[in-house]
């Protein structure tokens, strides 16, 4: 079986994700997604409000049927290393220090890496910008 990991914060849950997951699951038989806690996301996005705790972004990814399993993360280097996949899908814009060291470590250890690019028209960012002008 060839196991896929894509991972993200996942907030502001919407089709770009959807699309990101079944462009993900192409790569493999089985896709486990990785949701980074809530606590641990402001130190990549240092700005950023969170819609839903990680417990509810758990249990709504975990309502797709194409998600085979769901888990949690802190620091996408440190998770890596501690997960039996064969493929990482990676969103096109994951470019922090945290995803290249974690590339790095996948290229080190015969891990095939994927880039999934973005939907077009669709980003957490424009829907939260959308929502705060409705409000």
């Amino acid at each position: 079986m060839k196991k896929v990991i894509t991972v993200g914060v996942f907030d502001y849950f919407h089709l770009g994700h959807l699309i990101l997951f079944e462009n993900a699951k192409k790569y493999g038989d089985y896709l486990i997604v990785a949701v980074q806690e809530g606590d641990s996301i402001l130190k990549t996005k240092p700005n950023a409000t969170k819609l839903y705790t990680t417990e509810q972004r758990i249990y709504l990814i975990k309502a797709l049927n194409i998600v085979d399993e769901v888990i949690t993360y802190k620091d996408v280097d440190s998770l890596i290393p501690t997960i039996e996949f064969d493929v990482f899908a990676v969103g096109e814009e994951q470019n922090h220090a945290g995803f290249k060291r974690a590339i790095r470590w996948c290229e080190a250890h015969d891990k095939e890496v994927i880039r999934i690019p973005r939907t077009p028209g669709i980003s957490s960012s424009d829907i939260k910008n959308t929502l705060r002008e409705l409000l």
